[in-house]
């Protein structure tokens, strides 16, 4: 049987140990994670919380729509036990009912062909080999920069959440995000310290750049990069992932690196050996003729 649930009567219990055991499970669609950067979300429940598919929703113009988040790359269906194409249809089919809008990223395991789904991709970098194994993979130029000596400068990996802020705010980006949107980097860092970190990189008292990652059972997520001028020149971003793979070599984890579809950032991942993952985008407009 498929429910529709109302935010007040998840069994947030329930619900996050189906994410936990999904097959597909990622750290954006946990209780904690969609409270801190939705005002409003429900969910689409099946047999006693087997499926779920988490709903963040908001309203304009007077209408109910669905939409993913700030820092969410992909929600979806998420299952304990292999998806079938059926239940997709149906828990599709529910949503498409109960909503006129809907701007959506399902996730990677969601194969449902339609044509209304357009596909994105991600990059991943399994981290299970050694460190030397892993760099093997990089490509000749990613080599190159990552014998570079960064001993000048200051890695802090237990970095402060007001200067990353300040500078993601005043710091030059290619890039237009809201303040507010910066402002639920805060929320997902103060609500869970064990899976949201914050590192900072000086030389001398001059910040470089800077990273917020995420941690859970299956990746380490690239979430929120930042540099200065100086720090892109001196390849603060290649430190910073290079850190990271270090801290984390030889364990069941991929490296998620959270896009892209920008054919500059997406060089730069591929880079590094990382390896595209699809997921899909799910748009509908349903307007009702008088």
């Amino acid at each position: 049987m498929i429910n529709y649930v109302s935010y007040q009567d998840i069994d947030k219990i329930k619900y996050d140990t189906c994410i936990g055991r999904s097959r597909e499970s990622r750290i954006h669609a946990f209780s904690w994670y969609l409270d801190c950067v939705t005002d409003h979300w429900d969910c689409i429940v099946e047999d006693d919380y087997k499926v779920v598919m988490p709903l963040p929703h908001k309203r304009k113009y007077g209408i109910s729509y669905v939409y993913t988040p700030s820092w969410v790359q992909q929600l979806g269906i998420f299952s304990s036990a292999d998806i079938s194409e059926q239940t997709q249809s149906e828990f599709l089919k529910l949503l498409s009912k109960k909503f006129l809008w809907i701007d959506y990223h399902l996730n990677s395991a969601q194969n449902e062909a339609m044509s209304s789904f357009n596909v994105k991709k991600n990059y991943l970098l399994p981290l299970q080999n050694g460190m030397a194994k892993i760099q093997e993979g990089y490509n000749k130029n990613r080599k190159r920069i990552s014998k570079k000596s960064f001993e000048d400068f200051t890695l802090d990996k237990n970095g402060s959440i007001e200067v990353f802020l300040e500078k993601f705010k005043n710091l030059d980006k290619s890039y237009v995000i809201s303040e507010e949107s910066i402002d639920l980097l805060e929320s997902l860092y103060l609500k869970n310290r064990d899976q949201v970190f914050v590192w900072n990189v000086f030389y001398f008292k001059e910040y470089l750049g800077g990273l917020i990652w995420l941690k859970d059972n299956h990746r380490i997520t690239y979430l929120a990069p930042i540099f200065s001028e100086m720090g892109k020149q001196l390849h603060i971003s290649t430190f910073l992932i290079n850190e990271l793979i270090n801290d984390f070599e030889g364990q069941n984890l991929m490296l998620d690196f959270e896009g892209s579809m920008l054919p500059g950032v997406e060089k730069f991942y591929l880079s590094f050996g990382a390896e595209p993952e699809f997921y899909y985008y799910y748009k509908k407009r349903f307007v009702h003729h008088a």
